[in-house]
């Protein structure tokens, strides 16, 4: 997934360390060095940085289960190349893109794999399941494994969950049990808020995720809609009469969103699919607006998003901390 703001996560390392060099998974060591007991599985819904997972250990305290994007008849897995390619070339000439949830088995296969490896437990962490089936697969595949298994239905999705999965790990880096790791991850969740801009409702309305009446009335009335993730579910918030006045109007709801209150720190989350170059400078507005707040992680869309948002979204995700400089407490 493109990341462009690698910088943004330095918490990250300090965080992690812990990790390594002498934690073995399945020991209860506390503190300072602590080993790691819970390990946590996600969805690619997630829409996690590629900078974030590739300072991670490789020692499967995190699992990604890709979810599946069919176009056509063709079925892709997120991180295959050139998907977001795809999708949009389908989306342009209406080809038929849907989506679906991993299948039980695939959350099994990564459960098993975290028990052979010494873990106590495993926290698995999904998009909302008002959007999608996952955590009900997940937690069919819970029942079939001998290791216990907590699974949370963040009710949001994009880096909103992923700020929950981040919250989870570092939890668990820290030595924490599958309770206050799955905890970690509820909390975070709902300090996280969800706002984001399409030019239209239709591919939203044909993957079911937001009703046909509201579809009709944007499309008749020519409105461009600001949407916001509420209760896991998609819901109009407001609705404005040109797409720039729909971008401005999402930059001033974000700014106004993310001014710290005391005692807490605030990080920031832009995606898009097919405009780049309209999410850095939404980005670089917020930066100037918002001094205080780290400059926004700036990525497209995960494919199982993009094909449900269609071209043109620009998404902010708003996550607040308590204390500290790190969001994942």
């Amino acid at each position: 997934m493109p990341d462009s703001n690698a910088a943004a996560w330095p918490w990250v390392r300090s965080r992690l360390s812990a990790l390594r060099p002498s934690a073995r998974p399945g020991t209860t060591r506390q503190g300072p060095g602590a080993a790691v007991r819970t390990a946590v599985v996600t969805d690619s819904a997630a829409a996690l940085p590629a900078s974030y997972l590739a300072g991670l250990p490789h020692d499967g305290i995190l699992t990604v289960v890709p979810m599946p994007v069919m176009v056509g008849a063709e079925i892709y897995g997120e991180g295959e190349d050139d998907i977001l390619e795809t999708i949009a070339v389908a989306l342009a000439s209406g080809t038929a893109v849907k989506t679906s949830r991993p299948s039980p088995g695939q959350f099994e296969q990564a459960y098993r794999a975290a028990q052979q490896r010494d873990f106590e437990a495993v926290v698995s962490v999904h998009i909302s399941g008002e959007l999608s089936g996952t955590a009900d697969a997940a937690r069919l595949a819970a029942a079939r494994v001998g290791i216990p298994v907590e699974v949370v239905d963040t009710e949001t999705v994009g880096m909103a969950q992923g700020m929950a999965v981040q919250a989870a790990v570092a939890a668990a880096a820290a030595g924490a049990g599958c309770a206050d790791v799955a905890a970690a991850a509820h909390a975070q969740a709902t300090r996280t808020r969800v706002y984001f801009y399409v030019p239209s409702l239709e591919q939203l309305r044909r993957g079911g995720r937001i009703g046909a009446a509201a579809s009709l009335v944007g499309t008749m009335l020519a409105i461009k809609p600001i949407l916001a993730v509420d209760g896991g579910r998609i819901v109009p918030l407001e609705r404005v009469r040109s797409a720039a006045r729909a971008v401005a109007r999402l930059e001033e709801i974000v700014a106004a969103e993310a001014v710290p209150r005391p005692g807490e720190t605030v990080r920031l989350a832009v995606h898009h699919f097919g405009n780049q170059a309209e999410a850095d400078g939404l980005a670089a507005r917020l930066a100037a607006t918002l001094p205080d707040c780290p400059p926004a992680q700036i990525s497209a869309l995960p494919a199982v998003l993009a094909a449900h948002a269609g071209l043109g979204v620009l998404a902010v995700i708003v996550g607040r901390g308590t204390g500290g400089a790190s969001l994942s407490t």
